[in-house]
């Protein structure tokens, strides 16, 4: 006995639907591979003022921890198009321009010294981690601070729209610490309140504000609290759902943690500071994916 066609009827519409589905996900999925072959050139977005990750030169090329393990990451890119010779568009911004500009498409990627949260993973997908900091204060060596409780009445400087911003108003109400935060653009926006008193602390990742007093004027102006407020997970930002182009990047920074060629980069913009400290050496370890 032949089935009748009828009884085929919803079966087959469900089956026609469901494909028309799959097939436009599959259309919105972002293709940043092909637009980068076609086009020849990939847009990579930087920090202009978080030395020592990320940071424009004089002439305005950027250079830093970050921007080395990019490089190679963008060669690979290049020999995954088949274009070893990518014209690299360097495009400076705050984190929250540059996330901005991931999720509307303006950017290929994102390489600085942004950390991976949840929420961030809402608009925008990320890297495996590239680095591992802490967040902490630096606070005038001639002042009174020594640690959070000191905060109490002060005002504390903070680069707003970042995780550090978040995580510095969660620890003060945790601790029942009352203290004005005061949001800047920048870093040297955050610094010069500092130095000209109308701040009392800066309030950052503990390796950029180390950046920070460095390069100061007079560094001795500066100190560094001991005390950490939170851990800052750093990785590339790239077009959420974008599988193939992640692959390619996740691959590439594997290869660089495997090889040894993260410990020349470091050495480059962190050797001063000292070897990698156990949790970041044990991130280059668990960051580093089997083929």
């Amino acid at each position: 006995m032949k089935p009748s066609p009828a009884r085929f009827a919803v079966p087959v519409a469900a089956l026609a639907v469901a494909l028309f589905a799959a097939a436009a996900s599959a259309q919105s999925m972002p293709d940043t591979l092909g637009k980068i072959r076609a086009s020849g050139q990939i847009n990579v977005g930087f920090s202009p003022d978080s030395i020592p990750f990320s940071a424009a030169e004089a002439d305005g090329k950027p250079a830093g921890y970050s921007i080395d393990l990019c490089n190679k990451v963008i060669a690979a890119i290049g020999r995954s198009v088949g274009n070893t010779s990518l014209r690299v568009n360097w495009i400076p911004g705050t984190v929250s321009e540059r996330l901005a500009a991931i999720k509307a498409g303006k950017l290929d990627l994102e390489c600085a010294n942004t950390s991976a949260t949840l929420s961030r993973m809402e608009n925008v997908d990320f890297s495996n981690l590239s680095f591992v900091d802490s967040g902490g204060f630096l606070v005038r060596a001639d002042g009174p601070i020594q640690g959070v409780a000191d905060m109490m009445g002060k005002k504390i400087a903070v680069i707003g729209g970042t995780t550090t911003e978040q995580r510095l108003v969660a620890m003060l109400k945790e601790r029942k610490v009352e203290a004005g935060v005061v949001r800047v653009r920048d870093a040297a926006e955050g610094a010069q309140l500092l130095e000209s008193k109308q701040a009392d602390a800066f309030a950052g990742d503990k390796i950029k504000l180390i950046g920070i007093a460095v390069t100061a004027k007079d560094p001795k102006v500066f100190s560094l609290l001991v005390a950490d407020f939170s851990i800052e997970p750093y990785a590339f930002a790239l077009p959420r759902g974008d599988s193939a182009l992640r692959l390619v990047i996740n691959r590439e920074l594997t290869r660089v943690y495997v090889s040894g060629e993260i410990e020349e980069i470091f050495a480059r913009w962190l050797g001063k500071l000292g070897r990698p400290s156990g949790m970041l050496a044990a991130m280059y370890v668990l960051n580093a994916v089997p083929d």
